[in-house]
């Protein structure tokens, strides 16, 4: 008789960018980078992986632009069944985390299936773990530890970020309506040259005062991108409108993120 467990749940959660360096282009086409990863847990999907006799992915919430045996989640189980002989499982995936928004919510989703299966069938490492996010996307590995981190390489190499807080603060995440932005989208648009312009050091810029962000930490991606889609650069501004003391686009866009003082 075939055993049945219960099913296994989570909210894989996005992430926002403080500060993005586009520093060079490799030889394998991909671009190096430097920034930090910090998790929000407000804004995040529902993962669900219960017993199934065939793979399958079912989805819900936010429309996906992809076929389900195309999405992140189903390629996961895929990695670990073809090296470890996962079982077949049935993932439900219920978006709210947008996608084209530079959130990282489809390699949240992936990570955390990852995690789930790992939690049931296998009990790896998470340096193991982190190894196989790698195949899956830039952005997976930073989602198996799930802490603050600064990235460099294409995101993939990580380093614990320690003395940083945000307390006494709130963040507010947006997105123009209709605005969708892909990553090679921002890449084809990017400026080289600044590939040479000396930047500030992003782990000692995120220890100063918030209030002077502004002048100290960029996103790149936000020269390629304003011009092409004004209304994320509008929103960038009506967050400081509002009272944010810091804004900005996170990764390749299309959302904004402020950070307010929690009293407003």
């Amino acid at each position: 008789m075939r055993k049945y467990f219960l099913p296994l749940k989570a909210k894989p959660h996005c992430k926002i960018n403080l500060g993005l360096h586009i520093t060079g282009r490799r030889e394998d086409g991909y671009h190096n980078i430097e920034t930090i990863f910090l998790p929000i847990h407000a804004l995040s999907d529902t993962l669900e992986i219960v017993d199934s006799d065939t793979p399958r992915i079912e989805l819900d919430g936010i429309p996906l632009d992809t076929p389900p045996e195309d999405n992140i989640c189903f390629k996961a189980w895929q990695l670990l069944h073809d090296k470890y002989g996962v079982p077949p499982v049935c993932i439900r995936l219920n978006k709210r985390i947008p996608f084209g928004a530079g959130l990282g919510g489809g390699s949240s989703d992936a990570a955390f299936t990852l995690k789930l299966l790992n939690q049931k069938y296998l009990g790896l490492s998470d340096p193991i773990l982190t190894e196989h996010a790698k195949q899956l996307g830039a952005d997976c590995p930073f989602f198996i530890r799930n802490r603050v981190a600064y990235a460099t390489g294409i995101g993939d190499n990580l380093k614990r970020l320690r003395g940083f807080s945000l307390r006494g603060y709130r963040i507010v995440i947006e997105m123009p309506e209709g605005e969708h932005i892909s990553t090679k989208e921002a890449y084809q648009n990017l400026d080289t040259s600044l590939f040479n312009i000396p930047r500030p050091d992003l782990c000692k810029a995120v220890k100063q005062p918030v209030e002077e962000w502004r002048n100290l930490i960029i996103n790149d991606f936000e020269a390629s991108v304003f011009p092409a889609h004004p209304a994320v650069a509008n929103l960038k501004e009506d967050m400081y409108r509002r009272g944010a003391v810091y804004a900005s686009m996170s990764g390749s866009g299309a959302a904004v993120f402020g950070i307010f003082p929690s009293n407003r």
